[in-house]
């Protein structure tokens, strides 16, 4: 059997297709459905707190890693994230990358802070929440951007993904956050960015810790997805304002941050606008960043430098926002590629090709 094939040909399948079986099983769980209730008497499953009998809470190591891991395994996989992030990249490669990140956060951090100011940033328009906004605009697929760089870029757009994993995670989210008002202490800063610098540490004094951990980067989407899904109700899916918010998320992401991403490649006088249109994606790891804002929110509640309610707030729409975020990632993995193709074919007609670097002979107005 094919498998992971077939789950691949679902856009962004390794975190969508388990994220959804996650929230089926958990919505059967809730459903408390007879024969399931007997079944699982029958073999013993402890009763929960709830007085409940779930497939997902039967203790043990099952418990642990379908139902419970999810902070666990996003800090692995942060981890390992954090040791392909190599320094030791090209003088151009790096331009193009400091140009991609920054202009990527900046128009998701715009967004967001617009949003925040003009409507409620918890549940504003279709329920989108600040959250949603900026870790699916601000976060992008650094998958697809190499695969779309490799085929339609040059070598220097390819190695701008090394710059690129710098906004894996939920770190430039809740940093945003700050500057709309919400408190976080620099140990909860500390607490999410450490597991990304050490690995970032670990993978560039060792080439071969690097190799080590690169399966990291994939390996865990799969089982957090898994997580984060059992603890959604799968009729979430069906909330006309979750497909309308992702949806909406999916063409902000695409777009806006596209188009910013050219405008700032042509002040700095880059010709091909291949790059900038690959990065306009929403990132499957971002489905758990709504999960790491809550848990750093309970963090700070605890420490006192938040409030209870609005970590609660925070906690509230971890869940819609999951969701509104993993519709996202499915609209932009279908949109990017055929912004990219439609770019380069607009360049071409031009006379820019942008495979060719624009210092290799012939220039990059040269046909191939």
């Amino acid at each position: 059997m094919q498998i992971k094939k077939t789950v691949e040909k679902v856009p962004g399948g390794l975190m969508v297709v388990p994220l959804m079986l996650g929230a089926l099983l958990n919505t059967i769980d809730q459903l408390q459905l007879g024969f399931i209730v007997q079944f699982l008497q029958f073999i013993g499953a402890p009763e929960t707190e709830e007085g409940t009998y779930e497939f997902l809470r039967i203790g043990g190591f099952s418990q642990e890693l379908f139902k419970d891991g999810a902070l666990v395994l996003i800090a692995l996989f942060l981890f390992c994230a954090g040791s392909q992030m190599n320094l030791k990249i090209g003088g151009k490669a790096l331009k193009k990358g400091v140009l991609l990140t920054s202009s990527k956060y900046l128009v998701g951090l715009f967004i967001g802070l617009a949003f925040g100011f003009f409507f409620d940033p918890m549940s504003g328009i279709l329920g989108l929440s600040t959250v949603a906004i900026i870790a699916a605009m601000t976060n992008g697929n650094g998958g697809m951007y190499a695969a779309l760089t490799s085929q339609y870029g040059n070598r220097s757009d390819v190695g701008g993904v090394a710059v690129l994993s710098i906004n894996d995670g939920p770190f430039f989210t809740m940093m945003s956050l700050g500057l709309l008002g919400a408190t976080f202490p620099f140990a909860t800063f500390l607490a999410v960015l450490l597991p990304i610098a050490i690995g970032m540490i670990l993978g560039n004094l060792d080439e071969d810790i690097r190799t080590f951990l690169k399966p990291g980067e994939i390996l865990p989407v799969p089982f957090f997805a898994f997580a984060l899904g059992a603890g959604m109700n799968f009729a979430l899916f069906f909330n006309p304002e979750v497909v309308g918010a992702g949806i909406a998320l999916g063409l902000m992401t695409t777009i806006l941050t596209g188009l910013g991403g050219i405008l700032v490649f042509k002040l700095f006088r880059e010709r091909s606008y291949i790059a900038p249109i690959a990065e306009a994606s929403t990132a499957g790891n971002a489905v758990g960043t709504p999960a790491a804002i809550a848990a750093a929110a309970a963090t700070s509640a605890a420490s006192g430098a938040m409030s209870q309610a609005d970590a609660d707030a925070y906690q509230n729409l971890a869940s819609l926002a999951t969701a509104q975020i993993s519709i996202s990632v499915i609209v932009t993995a279908i949109l990017c590629p055929i912004a990219v193709i439609l770019i380069d074919r607009y360049q071409r007609k031009r006379g820019i090709i942008g495979t060719k670097e624009d210092f290799e002979t012939g220039s990059s107005d040269e046909t191939k």
